[in-house]
């Protein structure tokens, strides 16, 4: 038996990577439609951000989870030939990093939209949202382009199938501006912006707080009454807002770090060798960081009542559709006997 199929990770990965896309996609589908056809409280802009984050996920599940990772454990994959060896990348770099920022810019959606009155108006409309996304959408595909001479196609006498493996006569230049670049892209700015955007509405929250506990003495019943309702809406947009991006950094962070020691050090070696620890926590960082592809749905449910009263509801329908057609064979010959 072959020693890579002994180890514990494979067994993992093969029970881990099927589950995932098995949750994720329906997930992600239902949540789409429940933003489409639902009004969930939220605004016009949010709702297009959530929308396309669960397109975004979709993809990601469907190009790395299912086709890239787990079709590899039950037979040769297409990808493993050319020219779907040079394409891989670009869908599957073009997809990660469009979900990576629309996170961002639902962040900064956010940020402006609880922050700042003024822009607020001009920027967090549906038109800027269609905008943002579509640009976000283009350039993640375009930045992926120089993945196409990253990978090559070979033959594995040992195993006998072919395989996709990291082109090992790549430039060494080459080789460091993609995994620099991709580490900027994917990581460092992202993490920066929603670190830092949310340290900022935090910031802002709490002083926030501070003005409305020194004022409160000083204000009518009437607006009184109003303060408490406006504080909720804005609470529960920042809950969304921090819930979503931090989940993001830190299923993200083992990645990030693994992926650029790897890409630096490592290169060229045998990524299914876990002899090598760096592959282990290479791989559960990969399974971590996809983790978030599959997760907002459930992230949505537990910070937004509308949402999670929505979702529930869609929820039961389905099982009691299920239990119905369960139900129908038998009560067929009833309805022909009438």
């Amino acid at each position: 038996m072959n020693p890579q199929e002994e180890h514990w990770m494979v067994t993992l990965q093969v029970v881990f990577y099927p589950a995932l896309a098995i949750v994720g996609i329906p997930s992600n589908i239902v949540t789409f439609l429940i933003f489409w056809r639902r009004n969930c409280l939220l605004s016009k802009s949010s709702t297009f951000y959530l929308m396309a984050i669960s397109v975004a996920d979709t993809l990601v599940l469907i190009f790395i989870v299912v086709l890239e990772i787990t079709v590899k454990f039950y037979q040769e994959p297409f990808w493993s030939r050319e020219p779907w060896c040079h394409l891989r990348d670009i869908f599957s770099y073009g997809a990660y990093n469009t979900s990576t920022w629309l996170v961002v810019v639902f962040t900064a959606e956010r940020f402006i939209a609880i922050h700042t009155w003024a822009i607020k108006t001009k920027l967090c409309t549906r038109r800027s949202a269609l905008a943002a996304i579509t640009t976000i959408l283009l350039l993640s595909h375009l930045l992926a382009i120089p993945y196409y001479w990253s990978n090559v196609s070979v033959y594995d006498h040992n195993q006998t199938k072919w395989a996709c493996i990291y082109e090992p006569e790549a430039p060494h230049g080459y080789v460091h501006a993609l995994v620099g670049a991709q580490t900027l892209v994917a990581y460092v700015l992202p993490f920066l912006i929603i670190l830092t955007l949310n340290g900022l509405t935090l910031r802002q929250i709490s002083l926030s707080n501070r003005v409305h506990v020194l004022t409160a003495a000083d204000l009518t019943s009437g607006a009184y009454r109003v303060t408490p309702l406006l504080r909720s809406r804005k609470r529960k947009s920042v809950v969304l807002l921090v819930t979503v991006s931090m989940s993001f950094v830190l299923l993200s962070v083992t990645r990030a770090i693994t992926q650029i020691i790897i890409r630096t050090f490592f290169y060229g070696q045998d990524r299914n060798d876990y002899n090598l620890q760096i592959n282990v926590a290479a791989d559960i960082g990969s399974m971590l960081s996809l983790s978030n592809a599959a997760i907002n749905t459930y992230l949505y449910a537990c910070t937004q009542a509308k949402f999670r009263q929505v979702f529930i509801t869609c929820v039961r329908q389905v099982l009691s559709h299920c239990k119905t057609n369960k139900t129908l064979p038998s009560s067929r010959p009833a309805i022909y006997h009438l």
